[in-house]
């Protein structure tokens, strides 16, 4: 594709994608995503012409002047979109596929040490919100979306919306998915519902246990209630009893 053809549908997403976009002048002045991604293209082509210095060096530039940082050896397709843009970190061995958007705050980022692919691969027309993290060699499926403050850490599939910390599926398919398994929310604390849900199950199966005991030994049990209160009714009878005054002595009422 053409320099001025891939400027061209560069603003044209910039209309599409975002509802405060009134102007040609105010796109090409005002969004700090789209000077990005143009002096990334040409530090790119550096990159890949083994000018990396330079390409470091323009790259660390063009940060200071966007607030964005884009590695000059990630790979990105047509059509991105960076909204704000403000602290979007693109690592060195990403793969963007086309008409992807991201908001402010987006990291695609590496984990540990390792050499070789250690950043995400984001499918075709993938939604990433603001200050989520995309972490590791993963990769985001086809048309799926990322919710704002996620952390994702494993693939997500095609046409999905994951949430949370870490991220896990609500909608796949355009159908709601809920989790009935404490094994499924890959949470710091799943480990705690795990075993407070084991808990639970335990403590029923006991209460079963007891009412179970109690019902065979109704009987034994109706028997010792009717003594008890037989008990008590002869003992409250001896208390009025005693209460009386004695009979009347000789001579009176004469």
């Amino acid at each position: 594709m053409g320099f001025y053809r891939s400027i061209r549908e560069d603003i044209r997403s910039v209309f599409e994608r975002d509802p405060a976009a009134s102007s040609l002048a105010m796109v090409l002045l005002c969004y700090p995503g789209l000077h990005a991604l143009w002096i990334y293209r040409a530090n790119h082509w550096l990159w890949s012409h083994k000018l990396r210095l330079l390409a470091r060096c323009l790259s660390q530039l063009a940060r200071l002047l966007t607030g964005i940082e884009i590695h000059p050896g990630a790979r990105i397709g047509r059509r991105l979109f960076i909204d704000h843009g403000i602290g979007v970190v693109i690592g060195e061995t990403t793969i963007v596929g086309d008409d992807v958007t991201l908001y402010q705050g987006v990291t695609l980022g590496g984990t540990g040490k390792e050499k070789g692919k250690r950043h995400p691969t984001l499918r075709d027309g993938v939604f990433i919100g603001n200050n989520a993290n995309i972490l590791g060699n993963i990769t985001i499926g086809e048309n799926s979306r990322v919710g704002a403050g996620s952390v994702v850490l494993r693939d997500v599939p095609p046409n999905s919306t994951v949430v949370g910390v870490p991220a896990h599926i609500i909608y796949r398919e355009g159908k709601r998915v809920l989790i009935t398994d404490p094994h499924d929310v890959k949470d710091p604390l799943s480990d705690a519902l795990i075993a407070l849900s084991d808990r639970v199950q335990q403590l029923e199966a006991r209460v079963e246990c007891v009412d179970g005991i109690l019902m065979q030994r109704s009987p034994d049990l109706d028997a010792a209630r009717a003594l008890s209160t037989e008990d008590r009714e002869r003992e409250e009878y001896r208390t009025e009893q005693s209460a009386l005054s004695d009979y009347v002595s000789m001579g009176e009422g004469i």
